[in-house]
């Protein structure tokens, strides 16, 4: 079973429907439709964005989407998943801040749920290993 948990601020009426979507669409896309794997997605504000992009990226940038990978490397040849003991494999989590999605779906005049799901699906496909060309 896959698993997408999110977690949102109640200021911000994210419709989880899509962010789920956008996550099972992408697994789908790499063919893994009956595996226990879970996600995790935080809706999150300019300010929590900014200093996660201070921790983890050592920028001040405001970005619309992270992702955050949870791979573990055993050595210098050797670098994979760990076996979990609860047999469920956590991917990673996805980041997105919300202010900036409005920002992103205004200015290309989309709609926040096609924005939503775009986000979501970017940073999935980042989890599964897909980067940009």
């Amino acid at each position: 079973m896959i698993k997408v948990l999110i977690k949102t601020d109640t200021r911000y009426p994210v419709n989880r429907k899509v962010v789920r979507k956008a996550v099972l669409d992408t697994f789908s896309d790499f063919k893994i439709e009956d595996a226990d794997v879970e996600v995790s997605v935080a809706i999150v504000g300019r300010r929590k964005m900014k200093a996660l992009s201070a921790e983890f990226l050592d920028d001040l940038k405001i970005h619309e989407v992270l992702s955050f990978a949870q791979e573990e490397v055993f050595g210098s040849d050797s670098r994979g998943f760990v076996n979990p003991p609860d047999s469920i494999l956590r991917l990673g989590d996805i980041v997105i801040c919300w202010p900036k999605l409005l920002d992103l779906a205004s200015r290309d005049e989309t709609m926040v749920d096609d924005q939503l799901y775009f986000l979501s699906k970017h940073a999935a496909e980042h989890l599964m290993g897909k980067h940009h060309q």
